[in-house]
């Protein structure tokens, strides 16, 4: 059986890429660290590591391991719990799209906070379909992010409608300029599936990987964003079939959990989560705020119309 010691050591310079920083992480020495990788890999009968003068990777052998030391780590601070009888304690690593951070997100993890106050919450945020591979590749323990194409993965939430968002007091220019996140993203899919079935000419003037940075394009009136309708704020309005967009499809939050993860802290988490969206639903800011945001954005079109599109850049090609 592998010393749990060095299979934590071994899990540190895996996940931090390299030695110095997996010392810092377990507040060791970076030899310390070396001779715990090296009495591992004459246990394991396999180098476990490809070391260059830059570099740390995992050999094939490595990659099998970590998988297993991920594991028999994550059950020996169960049976330790378990034993103490502190069951709700521990780590939990959590994944988050940024569409839940304004309202939704801080709600859950301020009650779960108060209900298991010794359990440490690592969040991270970001795109669903990375979060999700995170899950799955046990960086992460359960994430909750959202799904366009109908996939069936992880326990469903809610759903809402995506939305094309663009500035309140900006007429829509014929050759729409599109901001959106960087692939691998179910917003971007789901606009692009629907843009090739219309008949309408486009191109992609902005990228960011935050929500703000691609709310902040809309806002301007630089370009119009696929966005959850959660994440309408003033200043932004829904741009729909009056303006000849495009349906687009709904979007599923949907949490998963790591596969065979039992430990105490992450089940209540996970429960705790499909509580809150249960009785609370969408995190809608407002409860039809979308919907007050649209009339009222149409008004102010009627008001502001413009004279003209002159200073809507006009792409050479499509993109």
């Amino acid at each position: 059986m592998f010393d749990s010691e060095l299979l934590r050591s071994f899990v540190a310079v895996a996940e931090s890429g390299g030695f110095t920083n997996a010392a810092k992480l377990l507040n060791s020495t970076q030899s310390t660290i070396s001779a715990q990788i090296h009495r591992l890999e004459e246990e394991a009968g396999h180098p476990l590591f490809v070391r260059t003068t830059r570099s740390v990777e995992l050999t094939s052998a490595g990659e099998t391991l970590l998988g297993y030391a991920r594991t028999i780590l994550r059950l020996n601070e169960d049976a330790r719990l378990c034993l103490s009888g502190a069951r709700q304690a521990g780590r939990v690593r959590v994944g988050a799209s940024e569409d839940l951070t304004d309202n939704w997100l801080p709600k859950v993890l301020q009650r779960m906070r108060r209900q298991c106050p010794d359990v440490e919450i690592e969040l991270e945020i970001g795109l669903g379909p990375r979060l999700f591979e995170m899950v799955k590749t046990e960086e992460l323990d359960l994430a909750v992010g959202g799904l366009c194409s109908g996939r069936t993965e992880g326990r469903r939430l809610w759903s809402e409608p995506l939305v094309w968002a663009f500035s309140t007091d900006v007429e829509v220019p014929s050759v729409l300029p599109l901001a959106f996140f960087p692939e691998p993203c179910p917003y971007r899919e789901a606009a692009m599936r629907a843009l090739a079935g219309s008949q309408k000419q486009w191109r992609i003037v902005s990228t960011s990987s935050s929500v703000a940075g691609v709310r902040a394009a809309a806002m301007a009136g630089l370009a119009i964003a696929p966005l959850a309708r959660q994440s309408i704020r003033p200043g932004l309005r829904i741009v729909d079939k009056n303006d000849r967009m495009p349906k687009l499809p709904e979007v599923e939050f949907v949490l998963l959990v790591r596969e065979k993860d039992t430990r105490p802290a992450v089940s209540a988490l996970a429960g705790l989560i499909q509580q809150m969206a249960a009785t609370a639903g969408s995190p809608d800011p407002g409860g039809g705020k979308a919907s007050t945001v649209t009339r009222q954005s149409r008004s102010i079109r009627r008001v502001n119309k413009l004279s003209s599109l002159s200073n809507s850049p006009v792409p050479s090609s499509q993109q």
